[in-house]
């Protein structure tokens, strides 16, 4: 088996389990409760956020713990539009967003918003003049992704930022899901970033939302004070517990395990360059980990079935995009509705072996003998 879908999800690392286990274990209060136990447990959740508001350079008051990055999404975008609105009605954004950007955004249109999508550049980074051409006095919320889940194109945040200088009213939410074990991470360009620990080897139904304290936002779940009085619910100790291990994980050797992912990607690069009817559609700059594949007069599901009876496992897009639709990443970079459609995502990690990558290749060259000849 060859598993090619780390940026869907990533395994759990073995000392996430652990962390888990043991605090499940011992500590049985409910932290929200004012008994010692409670506050026993209360104390779990504080060393963590200790941990990581140093990790990410931040307040711990500025950390509010969610189920994942599709809650962190929509807190932050449904949240400070709803809690600003009476500052302004306008939302810019890219057609480059993951679905948990997008829909809430597209809620938000329905209900008397104006969105406006920056148009890219052809290495998929966003059109600066573009940018500043459509920012307008009532804009309050820039919504982007630092690296795209399809194509691992990266966002230029700092640019981005000094533009929004001039506008006050106006703050960035970036969807940092896929930067968590693929780049160092930086969130002075940011007012609001979302995180999700199963995208860097931690457990599926837990992630975080940064926002800077002078940034107001509407719960948009109620029911009472719990870690935040912006998200209620009995906090989900275990997994808050985890995540110390996921950054860990995710960040020790960064370099050398980015480094070793290139080696892959390129492999991977040189040897597509040999079939006619492929097409790279991540351009060289993106992040290593992701490679976006086309092979020209087929479709995305039908290759990833394909490549699935040799037992190798990918997406066709982002896990969450809808599987028979034509990638909208792609579509947004190239306007080549083949290319879209024939579209497929490789995502690779520190714990892809060369070996596996030398397989998937002689794996590649009979598919493509199944699906484009």
């Amino acid at each position: 088996m060859i598993y090619l879908d780390y940026s869907a999800t990533t395994p759990v690392d073995e000392k996430v389990i652990e962390k888990f286990i043991c605090v499940t274990k011992k500590y049985i209060g409910n932290p929200n409760s004012s008994h010692l136990l409670g506050r026993e447990a209360k104390e779990v959740i504080d060393d963590v956020t200790l941990y990581l508001a140093k990790e990410l350079n931040v307040k711990t008051s500025e950390i509010i713990y969610t189920s994942g990055a599709s809650e962190s999404n929509n807190l932050a975008i449904k949240g400070y539009c709803n809690a600003n609105k009476h500052i302004g009605k306008h939302i810019i954004t890219s057609e480059f967003e993951h679905s948990s950007v997008i829909a809430p955004i597209s809620y938000l249109q329905k209900n008397g918003f104006i969105v406006d999508f920056i148009k890219l550049d052809p290495n998929g980074e966003v059109d600066l003049n573009h940018f500043k051409s459509i920012l307008k006095e009532d804009t309050i919320l820039v919504s982007l992704s630092s690296i795209n889940g399809e194509l691992g194109t990266k966002t230029n945040l700092k640019e981005i930022k000094s533009i929004l200088k001039d506008y006050p009213n106006a703050k960035i939410h970036v969807d940092m899901t896929q930067s968590l074990g693929k780049e160092k991470l930086d969130l002075s360009y940011a007012d609001m970033a979302a995180f999700s620990a199963q995208k860097g080897y931690g457990f599926k139904g837990i992630g975080l939302l940064y926002k800077k304290d002078n940034v107001n936002i509407e719960p948009i779940i109620h029911g009472g004070r719990s870690t935040t009085n912006l998200r209620s619910g009995t906090p989900a100790l275990g997994l808050i517990a985890s995540l110390q291990p996921t950054f860990e994980v995710s960040n020790e050797n960064l370099e050398t395990k980015i480094e070793y992912v290139k080696s892959l990607n390129e492999k991977i690069r040189t040897n597509l360059k040999n079939y006619s009817k492929v097409h790279i559609n991540s351009p060289e700059d993106a992040v290593a980990h992701i490679l976006n594949i086309s092979i020209k007069g087929s479709d995305g599901p039908s290759i990833a079935k394909a490549f699935e009876k040799y037992e190798v496992y990918f997406s066709p897009q982002s896990a969450c995009a809808q599987g028979t639709s034509p990638s909208r990443s792609v579509m947004a970079l190239y306007n080549d509705i083949d290319l879209a459609t024939s579209s497929f995502r490789i995502s690779l990690s520190y714990l892809t072996t060369m070996e596996e990558i030398e397989e998937f290749l002689n794996i590649f060259k009979k598919v493509y003998q199944e699906v484009a000849l």
